[in-house]
C-alpha cells in the first residue's frame, strides 16, 4: 500500500468553517484551547488534573463492563493504568452503527490509536490510553440502522424504542443471513450479547484489542453520579444554555455557520424504552411524548437517586465525557469539531479542561484496478476530487487535435461590438444598450455552439469517458466521499490486513486526505 496526501481544501469536500479551523484562522483561536499539534500536549498534560476518586470509579465501571469479555493484556493493562495520575486518555466517539456503518468509523479509531502511539514516543514518562466512547444513549435509530456492502444497502427494521444501546441485537439474525463473505465476527457479537452496547464492545474489542483500545459506555449510574451538579444546574439555572448561546452568537457574528442549537434544558429523560426531552413549565417538569411529570422537589430527588435517567444531548455530552475521563484530546469529524467550538465557556464555568480538538484521519482507498484505469486517463490522483462533468470536458479538450474552444472568436466578436457601440453612441447614446444586448445574444449563441462541439467529441470518446465515470462512481458513491458511504467489510473481507495497513499508513497529526493506493 502506498499513500498520497492532498490538502483538504483542494478536495472541495469540507466546509469552509472546518478548513478555517485546521488552517488556524486567527478569528477562531479564542474558541478553543490550543492548536492540535503534538507539542501542545505538554501544556494540556500539565493542566489536566483528575481526581483519584474519579479514576477509581472509572476503572471499577470499566472492569464491570468488560467482565464477560475476553481481552488482550494490552486492554486490561490500559484499564488498570487509568488508576495512575500519569495516565491520560485520547478519545474518539461515534454512534453504534450496525456492522460499524460507514468506513470513517474505523478511521476514527485508527486515528486515536496512532495518536496515542505518537504521544508515548514523545512523552515517555507518561502513559496514554486510546478510548472509543460509544454513543449508547443515542435514540436516533434511523442514523444507525443501515450500512452499504458490495453496492447494496442493508437495513435493520425494528419496533424497539429508546436508547439504542439497550436494543436487542438478536433481531439482526435475518440480516446476517443475507450477507456474503465471512461475517462471523458480527454473528458472535450480535447473537451472543443481549444488548447492542455489549455487542458493539464485543466486535470493536475483537478488531482492536491488540492495540489497547478501551471502549467506554457512559450509560452507567455510577458515572452519571459524577455529573449530577451539571444535571441540576441545567434543569434549574440553565447556565449551559446561556453560555453556549452566547458563544454561538459570537461565532455567527464572525460569519461562521454553527452546527448545534442549545436548549433551555439539554437533557433527555431515559428509562424503560423512553428517551424523550425534558421541558419545564412554571410549576413542573414534564417529559415530552409521555404523561410523566415531576415537581421541582421530585426531580431533584430523581437526580440524586437515579442520575442514569438523565441523558445529555449533543450540547452536554462533550462535557460529560471530559468530566469522567482524564482526557487530553478529542478526535472527531468535521461537523463534530466545529460544534465543540461553541462549548468552551461551558467547560470553563464547570472548571473542566477543554480538550485539544484533533481531526480524524480522512482516507480514500483505491484498488490496483481502479488506479490503472485512472492512470490511462492522464489525470492525477488529485484530479479525482474534481467534478465528473468537468473532468470529461477537460479530457476531451486535452485529447482533441482541434481547438474546442471559441475563446479567440469570442474576443474578436466582443471587440467588434465594442467598436459598434462607440459608433452608435456617437450618433445616438440610446443605441448603446441595443448594441450591448446584441453582443450578449451572439456570445451566448457562441457559448452554446462550443458546448455542442464538446458534446460531439464526447460521443467520439465514449469508451474513455465512461471509464472516467466508472472510477469516479466507484470511489465517490452517490457523489460523496467513499469513507462516508462504504462499509469496511468491502475491504476487510478481501484483505484481512486492512486495519493493520491503515494503522501503518495514517498519520494522526497530518490533517490531509490520505489516498491509499492498494
Amino acid at each position: 500500500m502506498q499513500t498520497e496526501k492532498i490538502d483538504l481544501d483542494e478536495t472541495d469536500c469540507f466546509s469552509s468553517f472546518f478548513i478555517d479551523y485546521i488552517k488556524g484562522d486567527d478569528r477562531l483561536k479564542p474558541f478553543y484551547q490550543a492548536t492540535p499539534v503534538i507539542e501542545n500536549f505538554s501544556d494540556q498534560i500539565a493542566n489536566r488534573s483528575f481526581p483519584t476518586s474519579h479514576r477509581e470509579t472509572l476503572v471499577a465501571v470499566l472492569k464491570e463492563q468488560y467482565r464477560d469479555l475476553t481481552t488482550s493484556s494490552a486492554v486490561s493493562d490500559n484499564i488498570e493504568s487509568l488508576l495512575s495520575e500519569k495516565t491520560f486518555t485520547v478519545t474518539t466517539g461515534h454512534q453504534m452503527n450496525i456492522f460499524t456503518g460507514p468506513l470513517y468509523f474505523i478511521y476514527k479509531i485508527v486515528t486515536v490509536i496512532n495518536a496515542v502511539k505518537s504521544l508515548k514516543e514523545k512523552y515517555t514518562e507518561l502513559n496514554f490510553v486510546p478510548v472509543y466512547w460509544m454513543a449508547s444513549e443515542d435514540h436516533d435509530f434511523d442514523e444507525i440502522n443501515h450500512f452499504h456492502l458490495h453496492g447494496k444497502k442493508f437495513q435493520w427494521n425494528t419496533t424497539q424504542t429508546g436508547a439504542v444501546g439497550q436494543f436487542d441485537p438478536s433481531e439482526l439474525k435475518d440480516l446476517l443471513a443475507q450477507l456474503s463473505g465471512d461475517v462471523s465476527l458480527f454473528e458472535k457479537a450480535y447473537l451472543e450479547n443481549t444488548n447492542l452496547a455489549d455487542a458493539c464492545r464485543h466486535y470493536v474489542n475483537a478488531l482492536f484489542d491488540n492495540n489497547g483500545l478501551v471502549v467506554v459506555d457512559s450509560n452507567h449510574p455510577v458515572l452519571k453520579k459524577e455529573f449530577t451538579e451539571v444535571i441540576e444546574n441545567d434543569l434549574f439555572e440553565h447556565t449551559p444554555n446561556l453560555l453556549v448561546t452566547s458563544q454561538t452568537e459570537k461565532l455567527e457574528e464572525l460569519g461562521f455557520k454553527t452546527q448545534i442549537n442549545s436548549r433551555l434544558i439539554n437533557f433527555f429523560y431515559m428509562h424503560e424504552g423512553i428517551r424523550a426531552r425534558i421541558e419545564k413549565s412554571e410549576k413542573e417538569f414534564h417529559v415530552l411524548e409521555t404523561n410523566l411529570k415531576f415537581s421541582a422537589v421530585e426531580i431533584k430527588t430523581l437526580i440524586k437517586e437515579h442520575p442514569e435517567r438523565f441523558s445529555p444531548n449533543v450540547v452536554l455530552r462533550p462535557l460529560y465525557q471530559e468530566m469522567i475521563l482524564p482526557n487530553l484530546a478529542y478526535i472527531g469529524g468535521p461537523s463534530e469539531l466545529v460544534y465543540w467550538l461553541q462549548l468552551k465557556p461551558m467547560f470553563d464555568h464547570f472548571k473542566t479542561p477543554f480538550p485539544l480538538l484533533m481531526p480524524r484521519n480522512f482516507g480514500l482507498v483505491i484498488s490496483a484496478n481502479q488506479k490503472n484505469k485512472w492512470n490511462k486517463t492522464g489525470f492525477t490522483i488529485a484530479d479525482l476530487f474534481l467534478a465528473t462533468h468537468g473532468l470529461e470536458k477537460q479530457w476531451v479538450k486535452n485529447n482533441s487535435l482541434e481547438d474546442l474552444t471559441y475563446v479567440d472568436e469570442s474576443e474578436k466578436i466582443s471587440g467588434v461590438f465594442k467598436t459598434l457601440a462607440v459608433k452608435a453612441g456617437a450618433a445616438d447614446p440610446t443605441l448603446v444598450q441595443h448594441i450591448e444586448a446584441l453582443s450578449k445574444q451572439v456570445l451566448n449563441r457562441l457559448e452554446l455552439a462550443e458546448k455542442k462541439l464538446v458534446r460531439a467529441k464526447k460521443r467520439q470518446h465514449r469508451d474513455t469517458l465512461s471509464q472516467i465515470t466508472a472510477v469516479k462512481n466507484a470511489l465517490f458513491p452517490n457523489g460523496g466521499l467513499q469513507e462516508r458511504h462504504d462499509n469496511f467489510l468491502n475491504f476487510y473481507q478481501t484483505n484481512p490486513d486492512f486495519i493493520p495497513e491503515l494503522l501503518k499508513e495514517f498519520d494522526p497529526f497530518d490533517y490531509r486526505m490520505h489516498v491509499l493506493l492498494v
